[in-house]
């Protein structure tokens, strides 16, 4: 039997286009986008296993190689994809990859996405009673289609509140479970 882990599979594009077009309205300055080594600490926490990182970008273009660099060294596994400007090439990429770990013997799996477009090649995953899936990003933009797999046993964990992933505290109007409401943040 294989060993348990986590393979955490990392849409950098929609983190960061949902960071930048939905919470604050421009390109996200470096102390606002998410501390990834964070990200990483909590997938191994969260079900106290190992994880493998995989942390898929569009190399169509220009590539910050100071950014793969970066996620290379806090453990990542930059996953570098080019294809014609009218292939959403990270897209197809996670579906390929939920589908094959659909396909394999085991394995746990958080996709940091909001994109609804996972939810089909995600369900037979998250269907498997053997394996723990969930999602990781801003609780209020993930899509329906995700948001409506936690009826099936799919987590739902926030970036921001669950993850601890920014040092800055974003500006987002959600709803806040009274259990984790706190008077202070409208005070200070």
């Amino acid at each position: 039997m294989t060993a348990r882990e986590t393979f955490l599979l990392v849409d950098g594009e929609n983190i960061d286009a949902t960071l930048g077009g939905s919470l604050l309205g421009r390109r996200p300055t470096p102390e606002e986008r998410p501390r990834w080594d964070r990200v990483l600490d909590h997938a191994r926490a969260l079900w106290e296993q190992p994880v493998r990182g995989l942390f898929f970008l569009n190399g169509s273009g220009t590539l910050p190689m100071s950014f793969v660099q970066a996620v290379t060294a806090i453990g990542y596994r930059p996953v570098l994809l080019s294809g014609p400007a009218d292939v959403k090439v990270v897209d197809v990429a996670i579906q390929r990859t939920l589908e094959a770990l659909a396909q394999r013997d085991g394995g746990d799996v958080l996709l940091l996405s909001h994109d609804g477009d996972f939810a089909p090649a995600l369900t037979p995953l998250v269907r498997d009673p053997s394996r723990r899936t969930g999602v990781v990003g801003f609780r209020e933009l993930v899509s329906t289609q995700l948001a409506e797999l936690t009826a099936e046993g799919l987590e739902l964990l926030d970036l921001e509140d669950d993850v601890r992933a920014f040092t800055v505290p974003l500006p987002r109007v959600r709803v806040v479970p009274i259990d984790r409401f706190d008077p202070w943040t409208l005070l200070d």
